[in-house]
């Protein structure tokens, strides 16, 4: 029986390995299956896929799968952005999404992520329901049904997807500021998104690494450091005020500065919020996984918000903004959303708002982060992954979570929290938390710190206490 388990955000494989063709249909059959008996499967699913080997062939098998049981699918044109399959199934009142994709993941991944009638990520709820039909489909096989080609209809997710985003950004700030800008999609399915719209509409925007490349160029399509090297160099070397980049399904978004210094997600996440609850006074609270800086929880107190803290994965923010009035979710890894437009991850549009937040403010990122830390302290990030020998992960979580480490470095353990994993609290300085992957056999660890410093030296001597287990 293949192994096919569902982890934050779907279900991930290595390519040739466990993803292959026989088990996409597996999963397929069981979304079908989750479709017709709880939702209105004559609304049909939205297919989609990213720029992966074999993604379009993945794809097609997927479709092909879902439209044997009767279910209306339509199929897109081309390979396109994860949100934008999410929008698709907003707008057209469809059943469910499918795109296929490994997100961020090394090439040699796919996967398949699965999208609710709201346009996101399948809630815990709505998870669960699809893995007892997996259990199902494992138990009993695909029924070999015969095709139903003429239910496969094509979808063109570019044009909506452009048109919709482009109307929650004021255009005449940016024109008039002038700001030139850089991208850098990875190579991924965000490519030509963002360089189309600021072009069109008269702001100058150059474009890196905008091709195909199953191999993402042989970095891995996450824009975090040291992927997006790249494009610091283009930015320092075009004179550009900013750079923005896409991972490789378009849903996580990563920046430069006009310095080529990288502005990470936590600094993203901060300004965003600072400028829609601040600046633009918008109502609504902010939610945030638990691995998310503590700066967002000094500016909500600033503007008199509620901070909702969730487990890590968009799918728990989602939940939250589904509930309440959220104005902005997200979470460590660069996925941003805001009920302005989904309750749903988007490289693009985050990257539109960031760049309207320069032209609203007149500064640049680096302005604008150094601004944030004057007023609410300085908070400095870091994480590492780390693959462990079988059992080794455990006995990690473990320690930490019996309450045994007293002390990190020099760092009084004052108290410590586990909604998912274990973060412990360093006095005044900041914090730390373990944590098992829910998508890779790796254990990651997190630090906040008032210093970069001594956010690496925690870092350093927790990984020495764990490889010595």
């Amino acid at each position: 029986m293949p192994k096919i388990k569902f982890g934050t955000d779907g279900w991930r494989a290595v390519i040739a390995e466990d993803f292959i063709e026989d088990n996409v249909r597996i999963v397929a059959h069981a979304a079908a299956r989750y479709v017709v008996r709880v939702e209105q499967p004559q609304h049909g699913v939205m297919v989609g896929y990213d720029t992966r080997f074999g993604s379009e062939r993945f794809a097609r098998v997927a479709a092909e799968t879902i439209a044997a049981t009767g279910t209306p699918v339509w199929l897109a044109d081309q390979a396109c952005p994860t949100p934008g399959i999410s929008l698709m199934v907003k707008q057209r009142g469809a059943a469910a999404g499918i795109q296929i994709t490994a997100s961020h993941n090394p090439a040699r991944w796919n996967g398949i992520k699965f999208k609710a009638t709201y346009g996101s990520s399948a809630s815990p709820a709505i998870v669960t329901q699809i893995e007892t039909q997996l259990e199902t489909t494992l138990r009993d096989g695909v029924p070999a049904l015969p095709p139903r080609n003429d239910l496969i209809h094509p979808l063109d997710v570019r044009t909506p997807y452009l048109d919709t985003i482009e109307k929650l950004v004021d255009w005449e700030r940016l024109r008039k500021a002038n700001f030139r800008f850089v991208v850098d999609p990875l190579h991924g399915s965000a490519r030509g998104l963002l360089r189309e719209l600021l072009t069109r509409n008269g702001v100058e925007c150059d474009e890196i690494r905008g091709t195909r490349d199953p191999l993402f160029g042989g970095v891995n399509p996450e824009p975090i450091e040291p992927h997006v090297a790249a494009l610091q160099r283009a930015v320092v070397a075009g004179k550009y005020d900013a750079g923005f980049a896409a991972d490789g399904d378009g849903d996580r978004i990563g920046a430069v500065d006009r310095n080529g210094a990288f502005i990470n997600p936590h600094q993203i996440f901060s300004i965003l919020f600072w400028h829609l609850a601040g600046t633009r006074k918008l109502d609504g609270d902010v939610a945030k996984t638990f691995s998310t800086t503590k700066m967002i929880d000094k500016i909500a107190a600033k503007f008199s918000r509620k901070v909702w803290e969730t487990p890590i994965g968009f799918k728990y923010i989602c939940d939250r903004m589904l509930e309440g009035n959220i104005l902005l979710g997200g979470e460590e890894s660069g996925g941003i959303g805001t009920r302005l437009y989904l309750p749903e991850r988007d490289a693009t549009m985050n990257a539109l708002l960031l760049a309207e937040v320069m032209a609203w403010h007149s500064k640049g990122l680096e302005e604008l982060v150094a601004m944030l830390q004057a007023e609410f302290g300085a908070h400095h990030y870091g994480r590492v992954d780390l693959e462990l020998r079988a059992g080794q992960k455990e006995l990690a979580l473990e320690l930490f979570a019996s309450g045994k480490v007293t002390k990190i470095l020099d760092c009084p353990v004052v108290r410590q929290e586990d909604m998912d994993g274990v973060k412990v609290y360093l006095g005044d300085i900041g914090w730390l938390l373990v944590r098992g992957s829910g998508t890779e056999p790796m254990l990651r660890v997190y630090s906040e710190t008032n210093s970069p410093e001594t956010a690496r030296r925690v870092l350093d001597h927790v990984v020495k206490m764990v490889r010595a287990l």
